[in-house]
């Protein structure tokens, strides 16, 4: 399986010049490359093929006057550029099929140098492991990187980004075997909710941080400094960097925050089941910043890929299962209960249930069923079981922006 590894760069100020470059030109390339296959869409013409692509807005085009310095980055920036365009424009192609599970995927979009995450990609004939500590990327130079632990295997690509606060991250693709765990007798339902950020099927709670909630003040007090700053103005520029940083602390805390906890689970549970929840329809109500705020998408996404990787079970129970209105010691459903009632009493054997925790129960009662089964979730609203998605790479490869993400293994002398 594919895992992906993420450290921090530090550039000078020559490599900072370099790699904006970099990401200047594989941008232009991007650009250049869509607007010749909408133009010919629009006129009725067939699919531009890649080859002819790179031929014209490559190969060509760094011999004219107007896009020289393309040939100042290293030309596998270019390639790379195309093929995540060929993917995108893939990716949206099977998903008007039906071949792409999950939500509906659109058409690639032009990027700007204003984006948020600038980025390039590069293979193994572009950079290097150096005996020194550091990573050779091709007409950048040695980039200084704080290795936080060795990459387990040889990596196959890697990506440089740079984020809406100006750090700069390489992120290590590497195919790897699955590091499966002792089996254990124990198994985990969870609950995820906003009191309590996740309730276990034994009884245990976990509670929600509420990193963006505690933030909240100062990033009022930094966002108000910078509306009060002039537009285009230095000082401007300054302000925003500071808000970027804020938020990016918060995000950096709430991952810190879900990796440990998913590896909690995953280690202590030989299976894990948990509810679908429609998150994208709960961030559309009065809920919504405490929603995002949770990350539950992280947090399953997190599990699923963990359960993979260690030979665990993992299962999600649909979204329309009744977790909160089914007594889970007699099975009786009870009927449905508005969110102010945390605590209720079975009219059928008179047990008094805690929500969340009866919830979490029924969550561990479904999620067996379906494992029995032989399937991975409950049938969904249309009578069919939803297959498991492949477990990918985390950390999304240079693509289309989403609007508002020879070496050795291992480091010597680590």
């Amino acid at each position: 399986m594919q895992l992906r590894y993420n450290y921090r760069a530090y550039p000078d100020a020559a490599q900072r010049r370099a790699l904006a470059s970099a990401f200047g030109c594989a941008r232009v390339v991007w650009n250049d490359c869509l607007r010749d296959r909408r133009q010919a869409h629009a006129a009725g013409l067939p699919y531009v093929k890649s080859a002819e692509l790179s031929r014209l807005r490559i190969t060509q085009a760094k011999r004219t006057e107007e896009r020289a310095w393309l040939a100042d980055v290293s030309a596998v920036v270019l390639q790379q550029s195309l093929r995540d365009l060929d993917t995108a424009y893939k990716n949206f192609f099977d998903s008007l099929k039906g071949k792409r599970q999950g939500r509906k995927v659109g058409p690639p979009r032009y990027k700007s140098k204003k984006d948020t995450r600038q980025s390039i990609r590069l293979n193994t004939n572009a950079f290097s492991l150096q005996d020194d500590g550091t990573v050779y990327v091709a007409k950048v130079g040695n980039l200084k990187v704080k290795w936080s632990r060795r990459l387990p295997a040889p990596p196959t690509s890697v990506t440089v980004t740079k984020d809406s606060c100006g750090r700069y991250f390489l992120s290590f693709v590497v195919d790897t075997e699955p590091d499966i765990l002792p089996e254990l007798q124990t198994d985990a339902g969870i609950d995820l909710g906003l009191s309590a950020f996740a309730v276990l099927s034994d009884g245990s709670k976990i509670d929600s941080p509420r990193f963006l909630r505690r933030a909240e003040k100062k990033l009022k007090r930094l966002q108000r400094e910078l509306s009060r700053k002039a537009k285009g103005s230095k000082n401007r520029a300054k302000a925003r960097i500071k808000v970027a940083r804020q938020h990016a602390k918060v995000a950096d805390r709430r991952r810190d925050f879900h990796h440990k906890v998913s590896t909690q689970i995953i280690r202590d549970n030989q299976a894990v089941y948990v509810e679908d929840l429609a998150v994208s329809g709960l961030g559309r109500t009065r809920l919504a910043k405490s929603v995002h705020d949770a990350g539950w998408s992280a947090f399953v996404g997190m599990l699923e890929y963990k359960a993979a990787l260690h030979g665990r079970t993992f299962a999600k129970v649909d979204r329309t299962f009744p977790s909160s209105q089914v007594c889970s010691a007699c099975g009786l459903r009870d009927g449905p209960k508005p969110l102010h009632v945390r605590q209720w009493t079975c009219r059928g054997c008179g047990t008094v249930h805690d929500r969340d925790h009866n919830a979490a129960r029924n969550v561990l009662f479904e999620g067996r069923r379906i494992v029995a089964a032989g399937r991975v979730e409950t049938l969904n609203a249309c009578g069919a079981p939803v297959r498991r998605a492949h477990v990918p790479a985390q950390r999304v490869e240079a693509g289309s922006p989403r609007k508002g993400q020879t070496t050795q293994a291992g480091i010597p002398g680590l």
